[in-house]
């Protein structure tokens, strides 16, 4: 039974150190495309965010957009749509209480236009060492990185994934 319990605690550290990575390089990623990050993993009673981030004004729309998105890393063999089908109707009632709680305490960001967008990574663990990414590599969709000891892929990014 221990050995259970200590395979089991392994596969959630694992996951949990998937999951950091895959949330690191999307906010990364996010950067690239000129936007500003405002944070990462905000927690409030309802949950957790895992990026909250400012989209830059661009045509037609005239003002930024305060976009929450959620991250979903998942390894090869997944059941769950690469981490899209646990993207579920409470998730989705979670996200939005907890985005309620971010722009009652930053008041600030009230009056720009708000969407849910969800990020899709997919994370392979390597069997052997592989040296790292320069500091200044350009991430792109479907375009695989080493963050050691992972390969990660931003498989798809959806904007405004659930409305």
């Amino acid at each position: 039974m221990e050995a259970s319990s200590s395979n089991a605690r392994k596969q959630r550290d694992a996951n949990a150190e998937l999951g950091q990575l895959a949330e690191a390089m999307v906010v990364e990623w996010l950067k690239q495309q000129g936007w500003q990050v405002l944070g990462q993993r905000w927690h409030c009673r309802w949950g957790e965010i895992d990026v909250v981030a400012v989209q830059p004004a661009i045509a037609p729309q005239p003002d930024s957009t305060l976009v929450f998105v959620e991250v979903k890393a998942r390894g090869d063999r997944n059941w769950d749509g690469a981490g899209l089908l646990a993207v579920t109707p409470q998730k989705q009632a979670k996200l939005l209480r907890a985005a309620s709680m971010f722009l009652a305490e930053h008041p600030q960001f009230e009056n720009l236009p708000c969407r849910f967008d969800v990020a899709l990574v997919r994370g392979q663990k390597l069997s052997h060492v592989v040296a790292p990414p320069s500091a200044n590599q350009a991430l792109n969709l479907n375009q695989p990185i080493i963050i050691a000891p992972y390969r990660l892929t931003l498989q798809h990014y959806l904007v405004a994934a659930f409305e």
